[in-house]
């Protein structure tokens, strides 16, 4: 903010029907909405906007916590808050590439993993992969970015029977969900899906706070009678929704 902009807006922000952390609101909001700050555009920080505006630090922590939990701006811990991109989306009931969604907005897809290894498989695994327990599973833990922001944290367990080169693959340059469905094509598919709080470590790897609500795909996809994988997909809340139509 300029002093400028502080002259030209400091009435909105005395005292009157409008509370002062919805002003903060409004004016942030009109610099988004009218393309003046674009998609991830560096919102000014607690600091700026009590200088600047005139408002206490309670007012200006008020605004940004309600933009960020509205989707407007998105909180990075430790770095600052940004003027959120508009929301992705996935069909609720398809299983799709994350990379071909991202690819057709028009924007571009990383990746990043965290874990790839073989691991044996505790009673909850195996039973979800229809294995004994003790049994060798494949375990990888990918952060998929839709223009660098992390839209989606890929927990991941694999039946090493049915996709043997699983821990093989370079998945950077492609998908897990690219590979397995060329070698073991989805013929079932169960979803659940749930709202939740993510877990610390989850947070740390999507680069959101404790308090993000996020939403939750719980995955098991069968290729014939045989279980290929079971996966967790957590989306932040602020960043993602799902879309579903029936007819």
């Amino acid at each position: 903010m300029t002093s400028m902009e502080r002259k030209s807006d400091i009435s909105t922000f005395e005292d009157g029907p409008v509370p002062r952390y919805e002003a903060v609101k409004q004016f942030i909001r009109s610099r988004i909405e009218s393309g003046e700050w674009p998609a991830h555009h560096r919102i000014p920080s607690e600091n700026d906007i009590v200088a600047d505006l005139g408002v206490s630090r309670m007012t200006a922590n008020r605004a940004l916590r309600e933009l960020a939990t509205e989707g407007a701006i998105t909180r990075v811990q430790g770095v600052g808050s940004f003027v959120a991109p508009h929301k992705g989306s996935t069909a609720l009931l398809e299983v799709r590439n994350i990379a071909d969604e991202i690819r057709e907005r028009g924007h571009r897809h990383s990746s990043r993993i965290d874990l790839l290894e073989e691991i044996s498989a505790n009673p909850d695994i195996a039973g979800a992969l229809g294995l004994a327990t003790g049994a060798r599973v494949f375990h990888s833990i990918i952060v998929h970015a839709e223009n660098g922001m992390p839209i989606q944290l890929e927990d991941r367990f694999v039946n090493p029977v049915i996709c043997p080169g699983y821990l093989q693959q370079d998945f950077v340059s492609t998908t897990p969900n690219a590979y397995l469905t060329l070698v073991a094509p989805i013929t079932r598919t169960e979803q659940v899906v749930e709202a939740v709080l993510p877990q610390p470590w989850e947070c740390k790897l999507l680069s959101i706070g404790r308090n993000e609500p996020c939403l939750m795909i719980r995955r098991r996809t069968w290729s014939e009678n045989r279980n290929v994988t079971v996966a967790r997909l957590i989306y932040p809340g602020t960043r993602y929704r799902l879309e579903g139509v029936s007819s």
